[in-house]
């Protein structure tokens, strides 16, 4: 069973984070309501991921690594990748959404070294919607690598999405520049190469 480790300084975080491919730190204030929640909820989710390592710091003892990284508020969930700072994701969110979101990023370092030439491929999503998961399940399963961008959550990327399709309904999947509304499963077929 995965456990956070609680770190004390911005020093211990930079020597654990040495030669880990992908790992996780929740910034959190300990007694606030949604630091509590946050707290929770990640730790419910990554009992069951194995090769991903996660950190927590209480910003009430914890003084020097959020300004390293600008982080004004808590609770903060940090990516990091190969020990750089890649994302960050604000707020407390349901452990269903944590789970996903580890589950995708242990996917991406298995399929890595046995990938065909990559396509591009991005899904614009939001967290309530089953055929958004349907199709990233899809993806998943034909070792498709993909990067999911949460219209709920970046406004910005909403509209965009809404320029270049017309459409603002979810999900929506670029695939080398061309646009597929909804799960078309025919047309991902054809422009990834997926027989069936």
């Amino acid at each position: 069973m995965n456990e956070m480790k609680n770190l004390n300084s911005y020093d211990e975080l930079q020597s654990k984070l040495i030669g880990k491919d992908k790992a996780y730190l929740l910034l959190y204030k300990n007694g606030s309501e949604k630091s509590d929640c946050a707290f929770k909820n990640v730790h419910s989710a990554i009992k069951s991921i194995s090769s991903i390592t996660f950190f927590s710091a209480d910003l009430n003892r914890v003084r020097d690594i959020h300004p390293e990284y600008s982080i004004t508020s808590a609770p903060v969930l940090i990516e990091f990748e190969k020990g750089i700072f890649k994302n960050v994701i604000k707020g407390c969110h349901d452990n269903k959404y944590y789970k996903a979101l580890f589950e995708d990023a242990v996917y991406y370092a298995e399929t890595k070294n046995n990938e065909k030439p990559a396509k591009r491929v991005t899904v614009y999503s939001t967290p309530t919607c089953s055929w958004c998961t349907t199709l990233k399940s899809y993806l998943r399963q034909h070792r498709v690598r993909y990067t999911d961008i949460d219209v709920s959550r970046d406004q910005r990327a909403a509209d965009e999405l809404v320029k270049r399709s017309g459409q603002m309904g979810v999900p929506q999947t670029d695939i080398n520049g061309e646009m597929i509304v909804g799960f078309n499963k025919a047309r991902i077929n054809e422009l990834l190469e997926i027989k069936g």
